[in-house]
């Protein structure tokens, strides 16, 4: 029986927290931001949890790496 791959892309940009929680990266932060307000900027700092239905595909595609 094959085993199941581990997704190399939501590996590289999703983490899961000591509770199970997916943690991601706001999008908009790589380049272009000095057409942005500071407001806005600040705002997309740091990460941010996503809800439980999108944590559960995360997990999926994590594989061995979910636990």
């Amino acid at each position: 029986m094959p085993k199941q791959k581990t997704h190399k892309g939501t590996k590289k940009r999703f983490r899961l927290t000591a509770s199970g929680k997916a943690k991601h990266r706001s999008s908009g932060t790589s380049h272009l931001a000095a057409r942005m307000e500071h407001k806005r900027k600040r705002k997309l700092r740091g990460t941010t949890v996503l809800s439980e239905s999108d944590t559960r595909k995360i997990q999926d595609a994590l594989g061995k790496y979910s636990n």
